[in-house]
C-alpha cells in the first residue's frame, strides 16, 4: 500500500487489544482443559489444551512486539512516494 501523506497523525497499533484478546481466549481455554479433564472428556481436554497453547504463543509474541517499541515512520517533512509509471499498451514493462 503506498503512502498518501495524509495518515492520522495519532494512528495507534491493534497490539494491545490483540493481547486482551488473546489472554482472554487463554482464560478460555485453561477453564475448558480444566473442565473437561474434571469430566472425563478426553479430547474435548486435549482440544482445548491445544487452543490454550496457541493462545499463550500469541500473547508471547504480542509481548514481545511491544518491548520492541515504536518503528521509523516518516514525518510530515517525507512527501508521499511517487505513483509507479504507466505501463504501455498490453501490460508489459
Amino acid at each position: 500500500m503506498r503512502r498518501t501523506g495524509s495518515e492520522p497523525i495519532t494512528a495507534r497499533s491493534p497490539l494491545r487489544t490483540r493481547l486482551v484478546l488473546s489472554l482472554w481466549g487463554l482464560l478460555w481455554a485453561v477453564g475448558g482443559t480444566v473442565a473437561f479433564v474434571l469430566l472425563g472428556q478426553t479430547g474435548w481436554a486435549v482440544a482445548c489444551g491445544v487452543l490454550a497453547a496457541f493462545a499463550a504463543a500469541d500473547a508471547a509474541v504480542v509481548v514481545a512486539r511491544i518491548r520492541q517499541g515504536a518503528h521509523y515512520q516518516p514525518g510530515r517533512d517525507v512527501p508521499p512516494y511517487q505513483p509507479p509509471e504507466p505501463r504501455g499498451p498490453g501490460g508489459g514493462r
